[in-house]
């Protein structure tokens, strides 16, 4: 079978590496970092929010929000009918190349490769989760420690705040939730109640992350469980941070049963513990697999015969290396990840492999209106064809072995969509699949 090497361990890069060694290929998963998995919600966005046409009406708690889109409940039904608008810089949307039938399959392939356990939902049907701020956040799959808080009407929430957890405000969240309108003009209620709990002894002011390593210590879990069964009141669902262990397998179902109500966790700002969760599970499924995993290898290049790439560069110890390849998947990310840079020059380039990215003059790519439109320069990446594979300005095929995922690709605002994962598992799929029938054929 033929040598892959994959580019990028996040969502994409460890489903892309994990599918293509099941196949038998023969796979070196290259990342410079552990990958933006442990950044995340934890959970699968696959479309949360469409820009509301002109004859479309938003309620007032969407105007707060998002005042130019409109919340999604079924993200497959509009990836099929929402015409996403063709960007002069960045060409048309990942999703009118990518399509809701690879969505849905990388989608299920990655529930398969995690477990219910991990991932429940259903794609197309988005749950309306809240934030740690109170906002609604559409997404399609989220661990079961979550999905009882899907907003609907007429839902009672006590969001319990932790007084040594500084970055989560439980009135805050409360209020916030109180003021949203959902799609039927009903809301939730929601209070909010504050809670002494030391996970660690003198520790007044720790991270969710030591918390929910405390929480894994079954005497523990017992004495808080204890302590947020006595705030809540009858028919209410409790809301906490994501504190409910890293790694404690049934360790939420306990603290559920012992509350006596139904809970759900709020996933805080980075480091993500339900980020960190599906993180652990991917990598450890990766390395179960016997893939060669170079982690701190950052790709610097490639060596090629015309439009075929026979080797990609990596920077190891010592001195670069150049890896034999039959195909290349790159899944390194956007801006965030550092896959994609700007320079002082406002130069943009993609990192790893040198790919050609569309990009515009920078004055049409950054205003300066802060509460304005969302910054173009996020929707600026590789252009790519059907098969995921990179194209040049003029529309022509860079390589014909290299494919790119996810946040590389450009044409998606990923965050004010929320978009991001199922970008990253649609290319994934389409990319594969090409990988796949190419060395069948």
């Amino acid at each position: 079978m033929s040598s892959v090497v994959v580019i990028g361990a996040g969502i994409a890069g460890l489903t892309a590496a994990l599918r293509l060694r099941e196949a038998g290929h023969h796979v070196t998963l290259a990342s410079k970092g552990i990958g933006g998995l442990q950044l995340s919600q934890g959970s699968v966005d696959i479309l949360g929010y469409v820009p509301l046409t002109g004859d479309e009406d938003c309620s007032e708690g969407d105007a707060q929000r998002h005042a130019r889109d409109k919340r999604v409940r079924n993200p497959l039904e509009a990836i099929d009918s929402h015409p996403f608008p063709v960007d002069e810089i960045t060409g048309s949307h990942p999703y009118d190349l990518i399509g809701s039938d690879a969505v849905k399959r990388g989608a299920d392939y990655l529930v398969e490769k995690v477990g219910t356990g991990l991932l429940v939902g259903d794609v197309a049907r988005n749950y309306y989760l809240p934030t740690a701020i109170g906002a609604i956040r559409p997404t399609a799959l989220a661990q079961p420690s979550m999905v009882s808080g899907d907003c609907v009407a007429g839902k009672k929430f006590v969001i319990v705040g932790i007084r040594q957890i500084k970055d989560f405000y439980p009135q805050f969240c409360a209020e916030n939730l109180n003021r949203t309108d959902l799609e039927d003009g009903g809301r939730v209620s929601a209070r909010a109640v504050h809670v002494e709990f030391e996970a660690r002894a003198g520790e007044v002011d720790t991270s969710a992350l030591n918390f929910a390593r405390a929480l894994e210590d079954p005497a523990k879990l017992e004495a808080f469980a204890k302590l947020v069964a006595a705030q809540v009141e009858e028919g209410e669902t409790v809301g906490l941070p994501a504190v409910l262990g890293v790694a404690g397998d049934g360790l939420f179902e306990k603290f559920q049963e012992l509350v006596g109500h139904p809970v759900f966790e709020i996933p805080l700002p980075p480091p993500s513990v339900p980020g960190m969760r599906l993180n652990q599970k991917l990598t450890q499924a990766v390395k179960d697999a016997r893939i060669r995993f170079m982690l701190g290898t950052e790709a610097t290049g490639v060596v090629a015969d015309g439009k075929k790439v026979t080797h990609v560069v990596v920077a190891t110890a010592g001195r670069p290396r150049e890896i034999p390849v039959d195909h290349v998947v790159l899944a390194g990310g956007g801006f965030e990840s550092g896959a994609l840079n700007l320079d002082s020059y406002c130069k943009i380039t993609e990192r790893a492999l040198d790919l050609p990215v569309t990009e515009a003059p920078i004055e049409k790519l950054i205003h300066g209106d802060y509460w304005g439109d969302q910054q173009a320069l996020f929707k600026v990446g590789v252009a790519v064809d059907a098969d995921m594979r990179p194209l040049d300005a003029t529309g022509e095929r860079v390589y014909d072995n290299v494919h790119v995922l996810g946040g590389t690709i450009a044409g998606a605002m990923r965050w004010q969509e929320k978009s991001g994962e199922g970008i990253a598992l649609g290319s994934m799929i389409r990319a594969t699949d090409f990988i796949l029938g190419a060395d069948n054929d």
